[in-house]
């Protein structure tokens, strides 16, 4: 029994100091650091932000006359086209008031037709013969005067043929004087050319107040509003369609004033929605605004959206990713590898199990990788854990 013991006790004794033995070499060989090998291949510089959905505008339709309502032929959430009928007023009294300066118009267009083809060509005709008429008085005269020279007639003879010239003369002047006032740019013209311009104003007036009983769609969009029913009686002010015009869809944004420098206008960029993260779209960005927000220190920034997505909603949040360089092949690591010290930039790498500190100049920088310009080469496994300091004997992790 107590060789059992004896035996038993260095057993134990042998164990205790191979354990002592093995954790004291794992200990010299310094703690567990996770590293990652630069890598040679592309990489992306971008600058992610939050932005909306921009509001398309909306457009409140309502009626420019009153009147009671007969139809509404639209429903809420209907596409409609610039021109088309959304709203029927009652229209008979227009209808009658239409038809009653068409009729109007028609007879002021008959008096001015009458003046032209019928008081016009008289008129001429009476000054063609008040002039025949003085003509003919006047050689009369002449041939009297002469045969009251020669002493076959008496001088009240002449005197009477004088009288027969001037009533002549008079007709003639009166025929004159008619034909100016009914001519072209007389009186009587001018003043049936008026009323048939009133009467041709107030035909216009009448078709213009019965156009206006059928309310029609000003711009092409989606019904979003519907306050109206047929029975009601709508007036001036009253809104009675929302319509949210359709347009190009555009994207805004607030980005920080420190990426100014990076911004350009027709930048691609990708943009995504929380609700459909799993898909994206592209736009472009068109407008950066002339001014910062003192209170954010940002600019406000507007993207085009070419092809959207069935999904996307006026005022939805979306994740804006742009690209502001680009380089096909370089050499990169994790985000995590690197150090910085002010302008300093530097790596921690793994070389005969000790860490080393080397300085790096770095170039495009990505969300999780950045170029290495120089400094370091492919393969140098750099390490990612902090809190190394260098010459620490490290057993190193590769990260998957």
């Amino acid at each position: 029994m107590a060789w059992l013991k004896n035996n038993l006790k260095r057993l134990l004794l042998v164990l205790a100091l191979a354990g002592a033995a093995f954790f004291g070499a794992q200990k010299l060989r310094g703690p567990v650091v996770e590293v990652a090998a630069v890598q040679e291949g592309p990489i992306e510089q971008s600058i992610v932000v939050s932005g909306r959905v921009q509001a398309p505008n909306r457009v409140e339709i309502g009626s420019v006359i009153t009147g009671r309502v007969v139809k509404v032929l639209v429903e809420e959430g209907a596409l409609v086209e610039p021109g088309q009928p959304l709203i029927q007023l009652e229209a008979e009294e227009l209808q009658a008031a239409l038809a009653q300066a068409t009729a109007a118009e028609a007879g002021a267009a008959a008096r001015d037709a009458g003046v032209r083809e019928l008081t016009l060509p008289q008129a001429a005709d009476n000054v063609e013969q008040a002039e025949a008429q003085f003509k003919f008085a006047e050689s009369e005269f002449k041939r009297y005067r002469d045969l009251r020279d020669k002493g076959f007639i008496s001088d009240s003879r002449l005197q009477e043929q004088d009288r027969q010239l001037q009533i002549a003369k008079s007709q003639l002047a009166a025929a004159r004087t008619g034909a100016r006032a009914q001519g072209a740019s007389g009186v009587q013209a001018r003043e049936i050319a008026v009323k048939l311009q009133e009467a041709r104003a107030a035909r216009q007036l009448a078709t213009s107040k019965l156009a206006q009983t059928t309310i029609r769609a000003s711009v092409a969009g989606t019904v979003l509003v519907r306050t109206v029913e047929p029975g009601d009686i709508v007036s001036p002010g009253k809104r009675l369609l929302v319509v949210n015009s359709r347009g190009e869809t555009r994207l805004t944004a607030q980005i920080d004033e420190k990426n100014l420098p990076y911004l350009k206008i027709e930048q691609a960029a990708r943009a995504s929605s929380e609700a459909f993260s799993d898909r994206n779209f592209a736009a472009k960005l068109y407008y950066i605004s002339p001014g910062v927000d003192v209170a954010r220190g940002s600019v406000e920034a507007r993207f085009r959206v070419a092809e959207p997505p069935d999904y996307l909603r006026a005022d939805m949040t979306v994740s804006i990713d742009i690209g502001i360089a680009r380089k096909d092949r370089a050499l990169t690591a994790p985000i995590d590898a690197l150090r910085e010290n002010g302008n300093e930039h530097s790596v921690q790498v793994v070389r005969d199990g000790r860490v080393q500190s080397a300085r790096i100049e770095t170039g495009v920088r990505g969300s999780s990788r950045f170029e290495i310009v120089s400094g370091v080469a492919a393969g140098d496994r750099l390490v990612l854990t902090r809190g190394i300091a260098d010459g620490t004997a490290v057993r190193a992790l590769d990260r998957p």
